[in-house]
């Protein structure tokens, strides 16, 4: 049973964590001190990642770490494991930004405790921190952000690691790396991509300047890479819709497709071939013989009419006939595919339209 609710608490991860985004930014002009952003905030979070905020044997509040001279110094919040701290949560309130001397009581606790994790937040932001430069020494930089309000689904799913039923060191510390470099990596390209550096736009202006890079021939150019790079971008942008609404379509066409082959189907499954139609096509197949094989002459029986046709082609049909209602009509196609009707009274008097049904064969094997 434990196992089965794991995995659906597991399966509602990804939305809890959207919706907790949601009610942080819902409340966020009510939340007005630290102890509130950690009551409506933070707690809320900590229990996502499955720890009950309310056993100390899973998360302590205000764990005491003592350092050198500074004694009775606490931590807001320490996730706990077989006794032991495994990760350290330092809060601020939401309007707090946070920085390196924001987190300056994480430094100092870091190598004082068996905790391998840290994170500093505000309750929006969300930094995470290990030793991945010098060992039992926290890193100046986090491995992992993000904003709890807009977060993605790529980030999702790395938060899910430190959930306590997926958390385990070592396959976090082996991603950790990739990640603060590709975390570090992003905030440069952004960076760039907004303001272009003198080093970023010399790099393309050697490639398609013939000549030295001068100060105003530089400030051209940093006008023109920004520019490029914000079509490139916008150009990337509408090519993947394009293709998403192309893909859209043939979904839609797909679909439209199967539907009308049901229709088709279903329509097939109503149609009921009577004898009397049966012997009209045979009157007409030896009408015909004379021309040609019978084997070229062939009926398709809808729910309207039944057509007689020559090499079973619905572009050539020869005839048609409406036997169903009060009226029978015998049925001849002009050059543009309009019905000429003509009443009967029985199948028989199709004998009379042989000279006729002999000039249609005619002007298709023409």
């Amino acid at each position: 049973m434990f196992g089965t609710n794991k995995l659906i608490d597991i399966m509602d991860f990804k939305d809890q964590i959207r919706i907790l985004g949601e009610r942080v930014l819902k409340l966020k002009s009510q939340v007005n001190t630290e102890e509130a952003t950690k009551n409506a905030f933070i707690m809320p979070f900590i229990k996502e990642l499955g720890y009950d905020v309310f056993n100390p044997f899973e998360v302590t509040p205000e764990l005491v770490a003592d350092i050198g001279i500074k004694q009775g110094e606490k931590i807001d919040y320490a996730i706990m494991q077989d006794g032991e701290p495994i990760i350290l949560i330092e809060c601020k309130h939401h309007a707090s930004p946070l920085n390196v001397n924001n987190a300056s009581q994480l430094f100092r606790y870091f190598h004082t405790t068996k905790a391998k994790f840290s994170i500093l937040t505000n309750g929006i932001e969300y930094k995470f921190y290990t030793d991945l430069v010098e060992t039992n020494k926290m890193d100046e930089k986090p491995f992992f952000a993000f904003n709890i309000t807009d977060i993605k689904d790529n980030q999702i799913e790395e938060l899910k690691k430190f959930h306590k039923a997926y958390y385990d060191f070592e396959n976090i510390v082996t991603t950790a790396s990739d990640l603060k470099y590709t975390f570090e990596l992003k905030k440069l390209i952004n960076s760039e991509f907004t303001n272009p550096s003198p080093e970023f736009v010399k790099h393309f202006a050697k490639q398609v300047y013939p000549s030295v890079i001068t100060a105003k021939v530089l400030e051209q150019f940093t006008n023109l890479t920004k520019k490029s790079l914000q079509q490139y971008i916008s150009d990337m942008i509408t090519d993947r819709l394009k293709s998403a609404l192309t893909k859209e379509d043939e979904v839609t066409k797909e679909q439209e497709a199967e539907l009308n082959s049901e229709i088709t189907k279903e329509e097939a499954n109503k149609v009921e071939t009577t004898q009397e139609e049966l012997e009209a096509f045979m009157i007409v197949k030896t009408i015909l013989r004379q021309k040609i094989p019978i084997t070229r002459i062939a009926y398709r029986d809808a729910q309207s009419y039944f057509a007689i046709l020559l090499d079973d082609n619905n572009r050539k049909t020869i005839c048609r006939l409406y036997l169903a209602g009060a009226k029978k009509y015998f049925v001849l196609l002009d050059e543009q595919k309009k019905e000429i009707r003509h009443e009967i009274v029985s199948i028989d008097d199709i004998f009379g339209f042989a000279d006729s049904l002999l000039k249609v064969v005619d002007w298709y094997e023409k």
